[in-house]
């Protein structure tokens, strides 16, 4: 079986995804990894020591690529690096494992696709909701016919972390990310898109910066944080929102965003996002014309669909169905990162088509971007442009 080796471009915080790859008796090594902060990469190097791994580290992930003859790279840096990063190494014809949003426009996305199908070399996109237990239950409920045609499509996203994660560094301001309807709202679009089988081609919305642009900030100059990651701030403590501190010095990112969006299909959706709410969940209803599905949590052994599928005069939490899951909760985004990292080496090994696509991230930015236009503009509804044929239709699995 080909060996393979692989580097990881941002190694900290969810370069850590790429650790999964490391599986020496399996033929697989992350071999480099670069970072441009000395601390993450002295982290990094710790990391691999502790699974017995030798690694080369550098400041330069250009450098990294053009010495070390990678199979594959896995990018997780900040959302605006993505598209210088990952045109680099798809023109050196190194494999590209490229963390959700593909990028922060959708001109960004459509020179992503074109560099892959120009140089005919592998893209894949870390849509890892697209490998949740919950998210394929709701699929297969929906293809078995269960709940008749596919309708509608509403998600509620609840962030009881966003002020930490999103509001202290650089994601709260939209140059470096567009819109938290990318950086956020990538996932639940591309899920939305995938459960109705079909993309998005309409969008308006409403949103604002509600809590968050009142909050003391750091001055200008101190646009990092002292500690490693983000992750060292979070804390159940920091509550209520508005007795916070300490914020990025630029926030301009709106905090409380809702977007309607039309399905070529005739699918109607929406997707709404709160990043000040006391806590956090993740809430699909699905609606078709013979029944309606609704999830309860992400994962772990409280996660549940619900289905109903008869006629009652008031609501009932308990559907006529219910299907638990049994993802772990001990494991990140409950078992989905080790599945779609080991999705990235079968497609590099056998060709085998993973289940996120640079299509649907490409379609799922667009939306967001657009989404955000809207937001912006006063809600005007908005159309999604396609992607051109060529890529459209371009298989990045088999490499046409």
């Amino acid at each position: 079986m080909k060996k393979l080796k692989f580097g990881i471009i941002g190694t900290c915080c969810r370069g850590e995804l790429g650790d999964y790859a490391h599986q020496a008796a399996n033929g697989v090594e992350i071999v480099a990894g670069a970072d441009i902060y000395e601390e993450q990469r002295r982290s990094f190097a710790e990391r691999m020591k502790a699974k017995q791994a030798v690694v080369n580290i550098y400041a330069d992930y250009r450098e990294m690529i053009e010495k070390e003859k990678l199979d594959g790279v896995f990018i997780t840096s900040p959302d605006f690096c993505h598209e210088e990063q990952a045109c680099f190494a798809l023109r050196r014809k190194t494999a590209v494992y490229l963390e959700k949003p593909i990028a922060i426009s959708i001109e960004g996305a459509d020179r992503i696709l074109r560099t892959a199908k120009e140089n005919r070399t592998h893209l894949m996109l870390g849509h890892n909701m697209r490998y949740m237990e919950f998210t394929n239950r709701m699929r297969e409920i929906i293809l078995s016919g269960m709940i008749g045609e596919v309708k509608a499509i509403w998600c509620r996203h609840f962030v009881s972390y966003g002020g930490d994660a999103y509001f202290r560094d650089w994601h709260a301001d939209r140059r470096n990310t567009c819109s938290l309807l990318l950086q956020k709202g990538a996932h639940d679009i591309d899920i939305i898109h995938w459960l109705a089988n079909s993309r998005s081609v309409k969008v308006n919305g409403i949103g604002s910066l509600s809590v968050y642009g009142s909050i003391p900030r750091r001055p200008a100059g101190c646009e990092r944080l002292d500690t490693l990651t983000v992750q060292g701030v979070w804390s159940n403590s920091h509550w209520p929102p508005e007795a916070q501190k300490d914020y990025y010095p630029e926030v301009n990112n709106e905090d409380l965003n809702m977007i309607n969006l039309q399905l070529a299909n005739g699918v109607q959706a929406c997707y709404l996002q709160c990043h000040f709410t006391p806590d956090t969940c993740r809430n699909y209803t699905v609606i078709g014309t013979r029944g309606r599905l609704e999830n309860y949590g992400d994962y772990g052994k409280d996660c549940s669909i619900q289905v109903w599928t008869r006629r009652t005069d008031r609501f009932q939490l308990e559907g006529d169905m219910t299907y638990r899951m049994a993802s772990p909760e001990d494991q990140p985004h409950g078992g989905a990162d080790p599945k779609i990292v080991q999705g990235f080496i079968d497609l590099l090994r056998h060709g085998t088509p993973p289940e996120s696509t640079p299509q649907g991230a490409r379609y799922a930015v667009a939306a967001g971007v657009r989404g955000a236009e809207s937001i912006r503009s006063g809600g005007m509804m908005l159309d999604i442009p396609a992607l051109p044929d060529d890529l459209e239709n371009y298989d990045f699995a088999a490499l046409q």
